[in-house]
């Protein structure tokens, strides 16, 4: 594996209002790795994606992007994330490849026919390009969501939830996805509540308590079981 670090999160504080949210958080993800944020609901597992993706910005700190800190970028960093979040940002009037080809506008992509018929092929829709999104289930709709967020092939992939409301067959199918990007020399940050997933999807859990990273654990090793003791101990800590 790479040792380059393609996401630098230093000292990370924010606030809203009297309440704390992240009080120093520190975490890297490197090129080829995949890191699974664990964390109890409140932990401030989205805060904390909003600042890594830019769409929010911390009262102290800073984030790196391939040695690029946020705080000095422009709104051109943001080719460099590709971002999925609850809502999956596609049209549902429109078909998978209309779709793609919006996106390829708003990121410049010149001939973007090759690289939409790619992606496509990579989230095994290309036999559905044609359709209509409204008729998508929500496992197809989640990796169309993918599609878009790598189209311009960024090398930070940012996942926050993404098997929210799958069966079971197409979490699967999402796995086989992300692990395959995570060997594209991407580095893949994500959330879940699935500890199961987080254990097959991954390589390394970092569990969010108390406004820190308080526990790094590669998953080589780990169990569902004691992930779960972990992560409800440094719950009760938070509580």
């Amino acid at each position: 594996m790479s040792q380059d670090v393609l996401i630098a999160v230093q000292g990370i504080h924010k606030r809203y209002g009297r309440k704390r949210v992240l009080s120093g958080v520190d975490l890297n993800v490197r090129e080829g790795q995949v890191v699974s944020l664990l964390g109890a609901n409140g932990a401030g597992k989205s805060t904390l994606m909003r600042i890594v993706s830019g769409l929010s910005k911390p009262d102290r700190g800073e984030i790196t992007l391939g040695g690029v800190s946020l705080n000095k970028a422009g709104h051109e960093i943001r080719r460099y994330i590709g971002l999925v979040t609850h809502a999956p940002l596609l049209y549902d009037n429109l078909s998978a490849w209309e779709n793609l080809t919006f996106y390829a506008r708003l990121y410049d992509i010149v001939e973007p026919e090759e690289r939409i018929e790619s992606v496509l092929k990579a989230v095994n829709l290309w036999t559905r390009r044609r359709d209509g999104v409204r008729t998508f289930s929500r496992g197809m709709t989640q990796r169309l969501a993918i599609a878009r967020a790598i189209l311009h092939n960024p090398p930070v992939l940012l996942l926050d939830e993404p098997d929210t409301g799958l069966d079971q067959g197409s979490a699967e199918t999402l796995e086989q996805l992300i692990r395959s990007l995570g060997a594209a020399n991407r580095a893949i940050l994500l959330t879940t509540h699935n500890l199961e997933r987080a254990i097959a999807w991954s390589d390394t859990v970092s569990v969010l308590s108390s406004g820190q990273i308080t526990a790094d654990l590669p998953t080589a090793d780990l169990s569902a079981a004691t992930l779960r003791r972990l992560v409800l101990e440094t719950d009760g800590q938070r509580a």
